[in-house]
C-alpha cells in the first residue's frame, strides 16, 4: 500500500470565510478524515493557515522574500492530509469527497509520497 498526499488548494486565499463557515467547514472537513480513518487509511494532515507565512524565491540571483503566502498567485495551499491507498485510483477517490472541493475553482492534487521501501 503507498501513501499520498492530498494537497487542498483554495482558490482564493484573500477571501476569509466568516467564522460560522469555517466552523461548519471544519466539521464537514473532520467527517470527511474520519470516514478515512475509519478504514484505517488516514496517516496524518495539518491546516495551513494564513497568517505567520511567507515565500522566499530567487529573484535574480537574490533571494526576495514576501510576505504571506499570496504573492502574485491566485491560488493558495490550505492543508494537505497523506492517506494509504492501493492505488492512485483510490486515493483520488478519497479526494472526491473532500469538503474543499465545495468551493468554486479549489482543487485537490493528489501526489504520490516517496518511500525509501521500493517494496511499496
Amino acid at each position: 500500500m503507498q501513501q499520498y498526499a492530498l494537497i487542498m488548494r483554495h482558490e482564493d486565499g484573500a477571501k476569509l470565510a466568516s467564522p460560522e463557515q469555517m466552523q461548519e467547514w471544519m466539521k464537514m472537513t473532520m467527517d470527511w478524515i474520519g470516514g478515512i480513518a475509519a478504514q484505517n487509511k488516514f496517516v496524518s494532515g495539518t491546516g495551513l493557515p494564513f497568517d505567520g507565512a511567507s515565500v522566499v524565491m530567487n529573484s535574480g540571483g537574490s533571494k526576495v522574500v514576501t510576505n504571506g503566502p499570496f504573492g502574485d498567485i491566485k491560488e493558495t495551499i490550505g492543508g494537505l492530509i497523506v492517506v494509504k491507498a492501493e492505488s492512485l485510483e483510490e486515493a483520488i477517490a478519497f479526494a472526491k469527497g473532500s469538503p474543499v472541493l465545495l468551493g468554486e475553482g479549489n482543487s485537490i492534487e493528489v501526489r504520490k509520497v516517496a518511500s525509501d521501501d521500493s517494496t511499496h
